[in-house]
């Protein structure tokens, strides 16, 4: 039965209904998250990696940056690093006397040119190889390549030993260098650093002549030459212009007659070029 409201609303005049049960609350264990122990194993580092950054002082706030980013940090630290980071765990300080002492073994540098030989210094390598022994024991595996070139344009016109003699067309004759066609007047630079120990006429068909002393033995002669620079007692370099290449003595035409001695006696320069 309902009765009408003054605003034509009906309300019921019957008994109220009986409310509804509330829903069982399901109380249910969570799934357990099969990364969380992982995740603490990396929490757990990165706190073992803060508190040693915060021990040692070193890259603190990088390792962590780092380590914060899920990078793999790799820290290179002194032998007393540990040290100090267990005691300093166990303590709570830093204690001076846990690091162990450290000594700088005695080292001899040698800073002697002679024992720097490179391709870009080949006096330092001929120095080497006469300080070391006398040149005439000097190996052409050794020597070869420790002089310069004593014309810019190397063109072989008649080689070291025995040939035809160009003057008298004997067979036999020993030819004691190399002959390098070269236009009269080209310059001559000396194959290595030395001193000059001769500059003037050879009797015996050089012509006009500069002789170079290397050291312990070894000498090189220039032969033929139209003129010459240098003066006897003179230091030259590697390279220095010495004379003029020419046609004196005994020679058919321009050209330069190249000699190395060892202790006196003649050998192939092919041999040390």
């Amino acid at each position: 039965m309902t009765t009408q409201t003054v605003r034509g609303r009906r309300r019921a005049t019957g008994p109220a209904p009986e409310p509804r049960p509330a829903a069982a609350v399901v109380t249910a264990e969570r799934p357990r998250d099969a990364h969380r122990d992982e995740r603490r194993g990396r929490r757990s580092a990165f706190r073992q990696m803060t508190d040693f950054a915060a021990v040692s002082g070193v890259g603190q706030k990088a390792g962590i940056a780092l380590a914060a980013t899920g990078l793999v940090l790799t820290i290179s630290v002194p032998a007393t690093g540990p040290v100090m980071a267990n005691d300093a765990a166990k303590t709570g300080s830093v204690s001076a006397a846990a690091q162990p002492e450290v000594k700088a073994s005695a080292a001899q540098i040698d800073f002697n040119r002679t024992a720097i030989t490179t391709k870009g210094d080949p006096d330092g390598k001929l120095k080497q190889l006469l300080s070391a022994q006398s040149a005439s024991t000097i190996t052409r595996a050794a020597s070869a390549g420790s002089l310069g070139a004593p014309l810019d344009v190397m063109v072989t016109a008649s080689p070291f030993g025995y040939r035809i003699s160009p003057i008298t067309g004997a067979v036999g004759e020993f030819h004691r260098g190399q002959d390098y066609a070269a236009q009269c007047g080209t310059p001559v630079h000396a194959a290595a650093s030395g001193t000059v120990t001769f500059t003037g006429w050879h009797p015996y068909g050089g012509g006009n002549r500069v002789v170079i002393d290397h050291g312990n033995g070894l000498e090189t002669t220039y032969n033929h030459l139209s003129s010459s620079n240098v003066r006897v007692g003179q230091q030259v370099s590697r390279g220095d212009v010495v004379a003029m290449s020419g046609t004196t003595g005994a020679s058919t035409g321009c050209h330069l007659h190249f000699e190395v001695m060892v202790n006196g006696e003649v050998v192939d320069p092919l041999g040390w070029l």
